[in-house]
């Protein structure tokens, strides 16, 4: 017996929403507190957010403040009490190539360099000093940050994330860092074909920086240190399970790197922290958000 069926045909797009808090620096910082929790002790340590947001009292703050923890403090923010809605970004990622499409939407007005000032000087007033991490992300205004820090806090460190493909300034603050990561889409949009290549040529343009980073998805992570000449190059952490969620691998591995520069620079040498720093990467990719990245300090190793 023959059967024909008669009907329509769609090429279906099947949308699944998740709401989660984002942002690179705030990503980092969550995966920081989990990792503070088995290092170093809570007063020994502390995690401050320098970002915009909407109403102290709003729903979205206090949400915000709630995805982060007791681990991340939010005194020092820049609260806008006018609004009530936080930045959004809206992100399609597709499941055949793992590329992602990101819309953004963000009414409240960026921070200026008197308002970073008025913060970190409200901040110094009750911690030691900070190391400094910037995401890159208005690089004149950061820049201007940055050299705000450099003429009023002598010998303080300073990183900086050189992430986006075709924002202008990054370079600039790249010179002005201590510690620069790169990502494999600013580089291969500057020319590179590896993280090697962009680490040696960014060695003669970055005159300050100790250590240069940059990440290469699957091909792993790279560094080097451009006063000793050190070079290490790690392959990418495979997980059984396989990859589920790629947003936030690059402040992931930023996280891990931060952690073994800051918390653990007295027992961790230089490859060690690379090699940290991509296996955390490795562990987050295959869950959704950043839940227990903690146990990354469980291999026998670190």
């Amino acid at each position: 017996m023959t059967l024909v069926a008669i009907g329509a045909c769609y090429l279906d797009t099947i949308l699944t929403i998740c709401r989660r808090r984002g942002g690179n620096c705030p990503n980092t910082l969550e995966v920081l507190g989990q990792l503070l929790q088995y290092g170093p002790s809570s007063a020994e340590s502390s995690l401050n957010l320098i970002t915009v947001l909407p109403s102290k009292t709003s729903v979205a703050s206090q949400q915000i403040q709630a995805s982060l923890g007791n681990k991340v403090r939010l005194d020092s923010c820049i609260y806008r009490e006018i609004f009530s809605e936080p930045a959004s970004s809206y992100i399609i990622t597709s499941q055949a190539t793992g590329s992602r499409t990101i819309v953004n939407y963000n009414e409240l007005p960026e921070m200026t360099c008197a308002e970073f000032a008025t913060a970190v000087e409200s901040l110094l007033a009750v911690t030691g000093r900070p190391w400094f991490h910037f995401e890159g992300r208005a690089p004149d205004v950061t820049l201007e940050c940055i050299r705000y820090l450099r003429e009023h806090f002598l010998g303080t460190e300073i990183s900086v994330e050189v992430e986006k493909p075709g924002r202008p300034g990054l370079q600039e603050l790249a010179d002005a860092a201590d510690v620069v990561i790169y990502s494999k889409g600013w580089a291969q949009s500057n020319g590179y074909t590896s993280a090697e290549d962009c680490l040696r040529d960014q060695s003669l343009k970055t005159s300050r920086a100790s250590l240069l980073c940059c990440t290469w998805g699957h091909e792993g992570a790279a560094a080097f240190e451009p006063k000793t000449g050190n070079f290490a190059h790690v392959p990418a952490h495979i997980e059984e399970g396989g990859v589920i969620d790629t947003i936030g691998a690059g402040d992931t591995f930023n996280a891990g790197l931060l952690y073994g520069l800051i918390y653990r620079g007295q027992d961790w040498g230089f490859r060690k922290r690379l090699e940290f720093a991509n296996l955390i990467a490795g562990l987050k990719v295959t869950r959704e958000g950043f839940s227990d990245l903690q146990r990354a300090l469980d291999v026998p190793s670190y």
